[in-house]
């Protein structure tokens, strides 16, 4: 395997604490001239699914590298290491779904490794901060050029633990969705992809009517925030290519009552 410049990283770390930092160190010390990208250090602790749509969405904007994800609520546990191979990449995290929407963003995983080679973990393993003692240093390695295989057992890619794509259908005029984020603005990204949205009419321009938890309410399509009056709710297609729906200089979460998972129906106006 031919050498990686760059490393990314993906945690629930914060940033309040030295975790991200030494584990840069770590990393640094086995790869000197590997590039670390920041992606986010501030998933929800635990956020499983919010560090996965966080990561998939990123990777179609990264160089080839070793994708570091760590969201590990099984930390210790019996849950795998792993790493696996997909798109020209590599990514490294716990086997617990994390990884599984960035692997298909990526084309979809070649191969796969349980990381069981103890020679490329620190000396001294805790069992409670494997992203600085196994993830870290094992993905380091593989940045220097070491083979996949070297990093331990091959694992059957249909064994690996995956996460449920987000669910959206659309019959007609009308589209199911789920809420898959709401970002640190409030605006809600729905799991309906903006291209076949716009297939069944939501363009800007139209109106859409968004129905959940016995709530209804119609609000324009747009290209944009700026295209309403502030404090007005506008449906959109985000920077990630999925509809979303936002408050012109607000919070459409706070306002609608909606969170990840949340389901809504889509009705386009005729």
């Amino acid at each position: 395997m031919a050498a990686f410049h760059c490393l990314t990283f993906l945690t629930d770390y914060g940033l309040e604490d030295a975790f991200v930092g030494v584990c840069h160190g770590v990393a640094l010390q086995i790869a000197p001239d590997a590039r670390v990208i920041d992606i986010s250090h501030l998933i929800p602790p635990g956020d499983i699914r919010r560090g996965a749509a966080v990561l998939a969405q990123a990777v179609p904007y990264l160089p080839a590298a070793v994708h570091v994800a760590v969201v590990d609520p099984g930390v210790g546990t019996q849950r795998r290491a792993i790493a696996v191979e997909a798109g020209g990449s590599v990514f490294v995290g716990p086997d617990n779904g994390l990884l599984t929407w960035a692997v298909a963003a990526a084309g979809g995983a070649r191969r796969a490794v349980v990381l069981s080679n103890r020679d490329l973990w620190r000396d001294t393993v805790t069992a409670t901060f494997h992203g600085r003692d196994i993830f870290m240093p094992v993905a380091a390695w593989l940045a220097t050029g070491i083979p996949l295989d070297r990093a331990g057992d091959p694992l059957a890619v249909a064994d690996l633990v995956s996460l449920p794509a987000p669910p959206f259908r659309v019959t007609g005029r009308t589209a199911r969705a789920e809420v898959i984020t709401v970002d640190r603005f409030g605006n809600v990204q729905l799991s309906l992809p903006g291209d076949v949205a716009g297939q069944a009419g939501l363009v800007p321009g139209a109106a859409v009517t968004l129905a959940w938890d016995g709530r209804e309410i119609t609000v324009p399509v747009a290209a944009t925030f700026g295209d309403v009056p502030p404090g007005e709710l506008v449906c959109y297609r985000d920077s990630s290519g999925l509809v979303a729906i936002a408050v012109a200089g607000g919070d459409a979460a706070a306002r609608l009552g909606l969170r990840p998972g949340s389901a809504l129906t889509l009705i386009l106006s005729s």
